[in-house]
């Protein structure tokens, strides 16, 4: 019917748009390495985000499913690439006396 013929479309603009929105991440790498600075980087938002998305990429691998596969690798990339910089960029602790 209408949604049959709509699927291989529908794939389509899914992994368009599934990698766009797994561009998103790369704006903040890129901001993090020209400041050289992660200050105000939540990295509990991208410890909690990252695992999810190595999660949805397996279940994407297990399906098969290509949408799944390449929003979640690029997502993946880009998270990963925050939690690695703000390792390398985080400003030490101020120990109060």
């Amino acid at each position: 019917m209408v949604l049959e013929n709509f699927a291989s479309e529908l794939a389509a603009i899914t992994t368009i748009t599934g990698s766009l929105l797994a561009l998103a991440y790369f704006p903040q790498v890129y901001k993090i390495w020209k400041r050289k600075s992660a200050e105000d980087i939540s990295l509990a938002m991208f410890g909690v985000a990252f695992p999810a998305l190595v999660i949805w990429l397996l279940y994407g691998l297990s399906i098969n499913n290509f949408p799944l596969i390449i929003s979640n690798v690029i997502a993946s990339i880009g998270c990963g690439s925050i939690i690695l910089l703000y390792f390398r960029y985080k400003k030490p602790s101020k120990v109060k006396k």
